[in-house]
């Protein structure tokens, strides 16, 4: 068993922007791209199968603040404010006597009151955080090379650097102020998202260039662009934007993790490292372009996994966590780590018992809502990958629709890149109704009014009809 804390224990949250999963050497990435990820992540706690509940900024983010789904904290989709009076993560730990502080883009703050005032959140609005060094989305405000964050009295504060080493630095400074009380740091990064105002993923200054060219991940390596992204006589080339942006991505990723070392560099420094929680996750992850329109917003492994650890107090020699966790089981997770209660109506729930090897109610899925540029709903068990979207022509409210119809299922175990979709297969009908039931209850448990799903019209396959055992995996 792991030493225990010499005091309450601290929280860093390291938390970055439209990272897939695959970034990680632990998932096969070749170009040594996380070394300090995964090898705490090899020492420490390994989330294998981490996955977001929402794939867009905002809900997502909602997400990790409350351990709610995002339809529960009336931000389903970007451009919505977190209710002044949610219960948030940085609330519980300022009542448990913890300083806390945020620093970077935060995305819950709605547009109407921060794209007018550059990206400035007032204080209402900030989740409860005491010390703020942050702005509404890091992606419109200011460049890779010029970053302005806005702090406690909302006076733009420019900090020098590539923009992860900016905020990372922000982040140090914090560590090394508040070493001598427990503190709850959030920093919260943009890359390795696109920058908006010209689609591009911008890497420090000759990082592009190491990763131009290189490894792609076989799932774009084998899709084209998606139609809808692709201008009229556009060659179709497999890989989505991936070929124009990978080199970019890939640096960025590099110097996260570069920055993810730093940060764990200062608490070994400050002799903080025995007694702080450290959490490294992703809002969503990114597709270039091969599934949709734009990057991200579908049930894909590319657009919902991510990669994620826990080390510190707790999570020391946790290993690799083989059970489906999702984005909302952080919170309580965290909470449990520093023995504070964990509010009932969170709905996530902590991995503290898979670490004690208490499996057995463990969900053996993960849900997943899709509520902006399309609204759906999805289930991944360790097997299966079904989900189902709104017509076009339905009525939605608040993120949900009243109908849905069945729009993909895969079979994991045998498609891992999802290329093969299998919702019409008439040899997997039996498959499909029990994951339809799955999904019903996953909706109705996290208090969504049950809808009605139209089944996919079905259609010979050739292949053997698969049994409904088989849908229990």
């Amino acid at each position: 068993m792991p030493n225990p804390p010499r005091r309450q224990p601290n929280v860093v949250v390291f938390f970055t922007d439209q990272q897939r999963w695959d970034t990680s050497g632990l998932h096969g990435n070749p170009l040594d791209l996380m070394p300090n990820f995964d090898r705490v992540a090899r020492r420490a706690t390994h989330l294998g199968h981490c996955f977001t509940c929402q794939p867009v900024c905002g809900p997502a983010r909602a997400c990790l603040q409350t351990g709610l789904y995002a339809t529960n904290t009336g931000v389903w989709q970007n451009g919505l404010a977190l209710q002044d009076d949610a219960v948030t993560l940085a609330g519980l730990f300022n009542a448990a006597g913890y300083h806390t502080g945020y620093i970077g883009k935060w995305h819950l703050g709605a547009a109407s009151h921060s794209w007018d005032s550059g990206g400035i959140v007032p204080a209402e609005r900030r989740g409860g955080y005491q010390e703020w060094l942050g702005v509404e989305a890091l992606e419109f405000s200011v460049d890779e090379y010029h970053t302005i964050l806005y702090d406690n009295d909302n006076q733009p504060v420019t900090l020098p650097g590539y923009r992860v080493d900016a905020l990372a630095d922000a982040g140090i400074r914090f560590l090394q102020r508040h070493q001598e009380q427990p503190f709850f740091l959030m920093m919260s990064f943009i890359e390795p998202h696109f920058q908006n105002d010209r689609d591009d993923y911008p890497p420090p200054d000759g990082y592009r260039q190491r990763y131009t060219g290189r490894w792609i991940p076989p799932d774009l390596a084998a899709l084209p662009l998606h139609e809808a992204a692709r201008r009229p006589g556009e060659p179709i080339l497999c890989g989505g934007s991936a070929h124009g942006h990978l080199g970019g991505y890939y640096g960025m990723v590099k110097r996260l993790d570069e920055a993810f070392g730093r940060v764990l560099d200062a608490l070994k420094s400050l002799g903080l490292d025995q007694d702080t929680i450290v959490l490294f996750t992703s809002d969503h992850g990114c597709h270039f372009k091969t599934r949709n329109s734009e990057y991200k917003r579908s049930c894909h492994e590319s657009s919902i996994r991510v990669p994620t650890l826990l080390c510190g107090p707790g999570f020391e020699g946790g290993g690799c966590v083989s059970q489906l966790v999702s984005l909302v089981d952080l919170p309580p997770t965290l909470l449990d780590a520093c023995h504070l209660p964990v509010p009932p109506a969170m709905q996530g729930r902590s991995i503290l018992p898979l670490l004690r090897g208490q499996r057995e109610d463990w969900p053996e899925e993960v849900f997943v809502q899709i509520s902006e540029d399309g609204c759906g709903r999805a289930i991944r068990t360790q097997r299966w990958k079904y989900c189902v979207m709104a017509p076009a022509d339905a009525q939605t409210r608040a993120g949900a629709a009243h109908t849905y119809a069945e729009a993909f299922l895969y079979d994991l175990q045998y498609d891992p890149y999802e290329l093969h979709n299998l919702i019409d297969m008439q040899s997997h009908e039996p498959v499909r109704q029990i994951l339809r039931r799955r999904l019903l209850s996953r909706m109705e448990g996290i208090g969504e009014t049950p809808p009605t799903i139209l089944p996919a019209p079905s259609r010979p396959s050739g292949q053997r009809r698969l049994r409904e055992d088989d849908a229990l995996q």
